[in-house]
């Protein structure tokens, strides 16, 4: 026969601890995940990369590039024989609102010398907002 004087198991306190371990690696988890599409820094980002990528290319290929933006996304034009030809279309990432103030409606251009009609974009999304800035000497800024 067996005696019973301890008994093998958990207590009732070591299963709780073990669950509030789990718990806060949960969580931690959960704050860790990015977000769907990429944060909003993120995209504000790779529009100022494509805009500095269509002012290099104005400035090597020694033609105009514009870059026309509006509520669903951006797109990237080049001029050449007197029309203006699209090179590439982007999306904005699902919930993002554009916001856009520039001397020209809808977008700026950079010239051969890469030189740019100022611009001031914004954008937002789930309450936050980023702003890209394109100065006249075509540099190109993101300020959170």
């Amino acid at each position: 026969m067996r005696r019973r004087g301890s008994e093998e198991g958990f207590t009732l306190v070591e299963l709780m601890v073990v669950l509030v371990i789990i718990s806060l690696a949960a969580t931690a988890v959960v704050l860790a995940m990015p977000e769907t599409g990429g944060s909003l820094e993120a995209e504000a980002e790779r529009f100022a990369a494509r805009a500095k990528a269509a002012r290099d290319s104005a400035i090597v290929e020694a033609r105009p590039v514009a870059l026309t933006i509006d509520g669903g996304g951006y797109a990237v034009a080049r001029r050449a024989s007197g029309a203006w030809h699209p090179i590439s279309r982007h999306e904005w990432v699902e919930g993002t609102q554009a916001e856009l103030r520039g001397t020209i409606e809808g977008g700026t251009r950079f010239d051969s010398t890469g030189l740019a009609e100022p611009l001031h974009l914004t954008l937002n999304r789930r309450g936050r907002e980023v702003a890209v800035d394109i100065g006249p000497d075509g540099e190109v800024h993101v300020q959170r």
